[in-house]
């Protein structure tokens, strides 16, 4: 097959005038992070990174994605609600992961003292990758779903005009034209509106909490005009204004400054680094309120890898979504071969297996944010120390994906203009709103493409290894 660009990636001349043009076209658009220098200052800002040009992403694969994410957005509502199911799968990583098990603790506080809040908002990005069987036919295979602080939906909202741009002044404006319009920031948007109305109170603000260091505020900002363009008040508050300044009344509403809060949505507190004993007070607090959280500690559990991993075996999504058979089989057809690290027989074979043949696998902790997994001998080095030991059970183990890579060029800040042999991910955007067991929204909110030299066997793009892309339907 003939690669995507071909004839422009040939004219190095074209590809340095449209490198030009694309960079001033993301600070145009606002494709912007804060520097690595000044991270919590606006006055000196570059564009993200991004791809000079489109990815070829299968149209059928793609159309996959997007009808299956409905689905997801229901199996991790049930997860959620199933308190006996996160305990069972749990039971084990607890016992060796710290983070987690912390998580856990609030999460049976917080049920044992009887829910305050009584609508619910999911939003959540499910990731897959191309994998290119035997045949060479791709297949659309699941590499985890993101169920807090799922991010880059502002940013990407805005690069399908950049590549639009890029494309015209390289002579292909008919191929601009089949760029599909993507705004993640708006259905994103709707998702906390609507929590907010059904909170029921027109003065109640909403919540972004947010990181001590914020380069991508951007991104969030994005979000946060969406909600004021429908005067929505929004604050933007860290961990530790809420244990300075966080109230509930007898009612267990909550209160910063004064200020009644409708709705938390968290950009903070994915992973173990986030957290102080007063940040874990602090997040407490946040969880026995009323308040709408997004999400509530039991939908941050159902997206770790343990649960995703213990998904995938036979029977559990029958049991979780009942009478729901196609969605199921909807849902099946994206997984990849995901194995338990539990102690006992099945674990020991599959780590004996992933220990003779370590390219066949990826090594995955509870964590997310990126940069977390391991690959090849690193793998097998790790799992050769504690093969013998309980900690086995903090990871599970996955099928490595191998998507056929593509030529491109990615836009760095600083850094030269050189093609490299590239895969991309695709995410695609869930949101749901439930008032009691009432599901009143449900929906994929859009997408969110990110591509990566192929050197790179892990990381995001705020990890600073990807960088963003705009799907190309072929």
């Amino acid at each position: 097959m003939a690669e995507l660009w071909e004839d422009v990636l040939r004219d190095k001349l074209a590809i340095q005038e449209a490198a030009l043009v694309a960079v001033d076209a993301a600070l145009l658009e606002g494709v912007l992070m804060r520097t690595e220098r000044e991270p919590n200052a606006s006055d000196v800002v570059n564009y993200a990174p991004f791809t000079l040009l489109p990815s070829a992403v299968p149209s059928a694969l793609f159309e996959q994605a997007y009808a299956v994410q409905q689905d997801f957005n229901l199996l991790v509502d049930a997860v959620s609600q199933n308190k006996e199911f996160l305990e069972h799968t749990l039971a084990s990583t607890i016992k060796v992961d710290d983070f987690t098990a912390r998580l856990f603790r609030i999460h049976m506080q917080v049920l044992e003292e009887g829910l305050a809040q009584s609508v619910f908002l999911g939003i959540n990005r499910s990731d897959y990758m191309f994998d290119c069987g035997v045949d060479g036919t791709p297949a659309l295979k699941q590499i985890e779903i993101n169920t807090i602080a799922a991010s880059f939906g502002g940013l990407t909202s805005r690069t399908v005009a950049v590549h639009g741009r890029v494309l015209k002044v390289l002579g292909k404006s008919k191929e601009a034209s089949r760029l599909l319009p993507n705004n993640p920031s708006k259905g994103l948007a709707l998702g906390i509106a609507k929590a907010w109305e059904l909170y029921g109170s027109q003065t109640a603000v909403v919540m972004f909490l947010v990181e001590e260091v914020q380069r991508n505020i951007f991104d969030q900002r994005c979000v946060e005009n969406e909600l004021w363009n429908r005067n929505i008040r929004v604050i933007r508050k860290r961990f530790r204004d809420v244990f300075e300044k966080g109230s509930l009344d007898d009612a267990r509403r909550l209160y910063m400054d004064g200020q009644e809060v409708a709705v938390v949505y968290y950009r903070e507190g994915y992973v173990p680094k986030n957290y102080d004993q007063q940040n874990w007070e602090a997040r407490l607090l946040l969880e026995r309120s009323r308040a709408v959280k997004c999400p509530d500690i039991a939908t941050q559990l159902a997206g770790t890898k343990k649960v995703q991993q213990e998904l995938s075996r036979p029977g559990t999504l029958e049991r979780l979504l009942p009478g729901r058979a196609e969605a199921v089989a909807r849902i099946r057809a994206t997984f990849a071969g995901l194995y338990s690290l539990d102690m006992g027989e099945e674990g020991d074979k599959i780590a004996a297996t992933a220990i003779a043949d370590p390219d066949r696998f990826v090594l995955k902790p509870q964590r997310e944010g990126g940069g977390n997994n391991l690959y090849g001998e690193e793998l097998r080095q790790v799992l050769e120390k504690i093969r013998d030991s309980p900690e086995r059970t903090s990871y599970i183990l996955m099928d490595k994906i191998k998507p056929q890579p593509a030529r491109n060029y990615l836009l760095r800040a600083h850094s030269p203009l050189q093609v490299s042999e590239c895969i991309s991910e695709l995410g695609i955007f869930g949101v749901y709103v439930r008032q009691g067991t009432e599901m009143v929204m449900n929906k994929a909110a859009g997408h969110l493409l990110r591509t990566k030299a192929i050197e790179h066997a892990d990381g995001g793009v705020a990890a600073g290894v990807a960088v963003l892309d705009t799907p190309y339907l072929v």
